[in-house]
């Protein structure tokens, strides 16, 4: 903060200095004019003669502690009428008629003040210049009294700010202080504490960051308490398949023919659920995603069906897509903005849930529209539908409305499903399709 107080101080000076020198000059060129005019005034015209009386007051207004030299010229045109005959003649022709006129110039090797006027006297032909001159001993010693009062006052302020700086900027940062210390506490504790910080009131200047570091300690809490969630449900839901496999694999070495057809579910079920959770990991991933691209909902749509035909096959159950065009809403054929991956691992499971929860016999549909909402994706099934009041529950992870009697799962589906459609900004919606479940997708237009 010096350099920046030093160069305002100088700033300041220079200032300061043009200043007092254009109050210096107007004050004493005020006196000189005053003895001019006194002089002046007493030029007279008797029997067409010139004539003056030159006052003594005139001359002791210019007196000072300086005792500055003083020196004067009264000519008629360029006859002396008295004075100094030396002293710097004016030019006639750009001297104005009663009407001041001050100026600079060297006389006897002094540097001298000049105010001279000129006066058209009747009967008179020439004109008549009264000069009053002075030496500039008192301006100048004037212009360095002010000039040091000046500096030294500078001084004295540069001096008691530079004293007052340090005491005031750890006043003023003192907040900042508290704000690294409560920081810092934390470091020394085993588990990360992540709750909002607590440093008492802060200044107007401090209230954003803090807020920002709040926001952020709150986001992470929410990252690392969902990671916990995952980690402990993840953990709960493979210890089962993990135990069956332990106790399958002692009854086959025990020459049991069940034990490997249990060892064979018990693995697909464990593989599954290591998909799947995969799958809503990578959903959640807090990364940036790569650009968006258009995706073809009819080839990622035959895809799917593709991947669980055999599944729907073995419950009894059909698949079909219905892809009907609406001329109301032309354009690329249900082509939507995302990434194909996300879209496709939502429809994947969306079918995978419906075959599962669907009755022998029953129908799984796929059916994309297209209307002035967006581009929808719809899967319905003929199964028994969940309840409006526990739709919500549904997606959550891990959540298995049927409990152990209901169809085999990891209560992941819908979880993915609700994680990828947030992603890709789209919004899901459940709804009761009699009899069964209706799960539609909206995206927006593409472009």
């Amino acid at each position: 903060m010096l350099g920046p107080l030093v160069i305002a101080a100088l700033a300041l000076g220079v200032i300061g200095w043009a200043l007092i020198s254009d109050v210096v000059r107007r004050t004493n060129d005020r006196v000189l004019g005053g003895a001019l005019g006194a002089i002046a005034e007493t030029v007279q015209v008797e029997r067409g003669d010139v004539t003056l009386d030159l006052p003594p007051a005139a001359f002791g207004m210019l007196e000072n502690s300086e005792r500055d030299n003083v020196y004067y010229r009264i000519a008629v045109g360029n006859e002396l009428l008295t004075g100094y005959a030396d002293l710097p003649a004016p030019d006639l022709a750009s001297l104005s008629t009663e009407e001041p006129r001050f100026r600079y110039a060297e006389y006897r090797g002094q540097r001298i003040r000049i105010g001279e006027v000129r006066r058209d006297l009747p009967r008179v032909q020439a004109p008549v210049v009264v000069q009053v001159a002075e030496t500039l001993d008192n301006r100048n010693a004037l212009r360095q009294r002010l000039m040091t009062a000046l500096l030294l006052g500078e001084v004295v302020l540069v001096g008691f700010a530079l004293a007052l700086i340090r005491p005031a900027l750890g006043w003023s940062l003192r907040p900042l202080a508290e704000l690294r210390a409560a920081i810092e506490a934390r470091d020394t504790r085993a588990a990360p504490d992540l709750s909002p910080l607590r440093t008492g009131p802060l200044p107007a200047e401090l209230q954003p960051l803090s807020r920002s570091f709040d926001r952020l300690l709150t986001r992470l809490d929410d990252a690392t308490s969902a990671m916990r969630r995952f980690t402990a449900d993840a953990s709960h839901q493979m210890r089962t398949p993990l135990s069956v496999l332990k106790v399958q694999v002692a009854l086959a070495r025990r020459g049991s023919d069940e034990a490997l057809q249990e060892i064979d579910e018990a693995t697909d079920r464990l593989e599954r659920l290591l998909t799947q959770l995969l799958t809503l990991a990578r959903a959640d991933e807090a990364g940036t995603l790569p650009p968006l691209e258009q995706v073809d909902l009819v080839e990622v749509s035959r895809r799917a069906i593709s991947r669980r035909i055999r599944q729907a096959i073995e419950a009894d159950v059909e698949l079909l897509l219905d892809s009907e065009e609406n001329s109301q809403f032309p354009g690329p054929e249900f082509q939507v903005l995302g990434h194909r991956s996300l879209v496709y691992e939502m429809l994947s499971n969306l079918v995978d849930n419906a075959i599962r929860y669907n009755r022998p016999g029953g129908k799984v549909t796929i059916a994309l529209r297209k209307d002035e909402a967006g581009t929808h994706l719809i899967v319905s099934d003929d199964g028994p539908g969940i309840p409006a009041g526990q739709r919500e529950q549904a997606m959550a992870r891990f959540a298995r409305l049927q409990g152990e009697n209901g169809p085999s799962g990891s209560g992941l589906g819908l979880a993915i499903v609700q994680s990828s459609a947030e992603r890709l900004g789209a919004r899901l919606v459940l709804e009761d399709a009699g009899p069964g479940l209706r799960v539609t997708v909206t995206f927006g237009q593409v472009g």
